[in-house]
């Protein structure tokens, strides 16, 4: 399947509860454009595809050139020095089988740059979601926090009138410090994950990255077709390198076959001095056919032996990943359903804490209150929060990773 393609499922699947995230398909061409491992690929598939044109080629032309120090007489006159020229031919197809052994092996290594942008894609979209659920949780202490000031307010109010302590404002006041800090440090893990995802687009590690402000999980979930799974390209690498050793041991049988090589010698010859008889001092000219013949050919037996156990562990290392992959597959579905239920449950209990926390103000117009009351509503309060956005988030990097095994 062509990137683009895969893209665009990825965006009608993954990006179907939100308007804004749009934002996100620019990072991830531009990851795909500019990360140094896809290169590193592109350019190793392009390096085994070059092989071919080295293997279309014949062997080595033999030439030789010999001088005779001692020069022998024959009847036309003395020997004085020899010229051989000799090519030898491969048995016919086997330059044809090297072409296409070559090829399989190079159609095996494409599967290595669809899986490695494939795996990029999940990549940016997790770091991406990543820095959204702490860019959420920055906002949520803020509020938070402006919570906590509203209340220390009215606590400050309430000790001037006698109905509140001290004690109270200051637990409201350490409890702003805490969210505070928790603030601060998660600013700290959003500059870390930032650096992560511009290195995924390979730029530079301060680059400003602006994240959607709110992502919402869709109402329905898109149908997942499990079958897809075997035609994963994990999956389809193996059937492809088991192809390149069925294209191995079709070369080994032809390597297996004779080599016929065809030649020709010259051998100068020197005329007999004073003597005057045809063909004196004649060259010779022999054309020559020679065969080269594997009668030791043990080592071809042993490369079939070998292509057939590679055969089998490939079959193995298929299964395995198969089962990987699969395993994998549910543990996302489920994983991204406990993600809903979890939404479903932090929601409700938000609203019932902003409930409790509507009756606390009440209370305080009518001259009760109790400010630990209201530091339990508040920790309860944003615990929900939390989770809400933790749950959002894990729902988003799950659809990535179940994208990355079904597209």
């Amino acid at each position: 399947m062509k990137t683009k393609n895969i893209l665009s499922i990825l965006f009608i699947l993954v990006f179907s509860g939100f308007s804004n995230a749009q934002e996100l398909q620019p990072l991830i061409d531009e990851a795909l454009a500019n990360n140094p491992k896809i290169k590193q690929f592109e350019l190793q598939y392009k390096r085994v595809s070059e092989k071919v044109n080295e293997v279309n080629t014949l062997p080595n032309t033999n030439i030789g050139v010999g001088y005779f120090v001692s020069e022998p007489e024959t009847r036309t006159g003395a020997q004085r020095f020899k010229v051989s020229v000799n090519q030898m031919l491969p048995w016919f197809g086997t330059i044809s089988s090297r072409e296409d052994y070559v090829s399989s092996l190079a159609d095996a290594k494409f599967e290595d740059i669809i899986i490695a942008k494939r795996q990029l894609i999940t990549s940016v979209s997790t770091s991406y979601y990543n820095l959204y659920a702490i860019k959420a949780k920055q906002q949520v202490l803020t509020e938070n926090i402006n919570l906590l000031k509203t209340y220390e307010t009215m606590a400050l109010t309430s000790v001037e009138v006698g109905k509140a302590s001290a004690v109270d404002v200051l637990r409201l006041q350490m409890r702003q410090n805490d969210l505070n800090q928790s603030k601060a440090v998660l600013q700290q893990q959003f500059l870390a994950e930032q650096t992560a995802f511009n290195k995924l687009l390979n730029r530079d590690k301060n680059t400003i990255v602006n994240v959607v402000s709110e992502l919402e999980i869709p109402l329905d979930d898109s149908t997942i077709n499990t079958d897809s799974l075997q035609f994963h390209p994990e999956i389809l690498k193996y059937d492809k390198l088991y192809r390149s050793v069925e294209k191995s041991e079709l070369l080994n049988q032809k390597e297996r076959s004779p080599m016929i090589g065809f030649g020709l010698d010259y051998i100068n010859v020197v005329e007999r001095p004073d003597m005057n008889f045809n063909d004196n001092g004649k060259d010779i000219i022999m054309p020559m056919v020679s065969f080269s013949i594997p009668i030791f050919n043990k080592k071809y037996k042993s490369k079939t032996k070998q292509n057939e156990i590679q055969q089998e562990e490939f079959n193995t290392q298929k299964q395995e990943r198969f089962n990987k992959l699969e395993t994998l597959l549910d543990k996302a579905i489920n994983e991204r359903t406990s993600a809903r239920i979890r939404y479903n449950t932090q929601s409700k209990n938000l609203k019932q804490a902003k409930n409790a926390e509507t009756i606390l103000v009440k209370s305080y117009e009518t001259g009760m209150i109790d400010f630990n009351d209201v530091l339990d509503i508040q920790e309860l309060q944003l615990k929900f929060q939390l989770n809400q956005i933790k749950a959002v988030q894990n729902y988003y990097v799950q659809s990535a990773i179940i994208n990355y095994l079904i597209q």
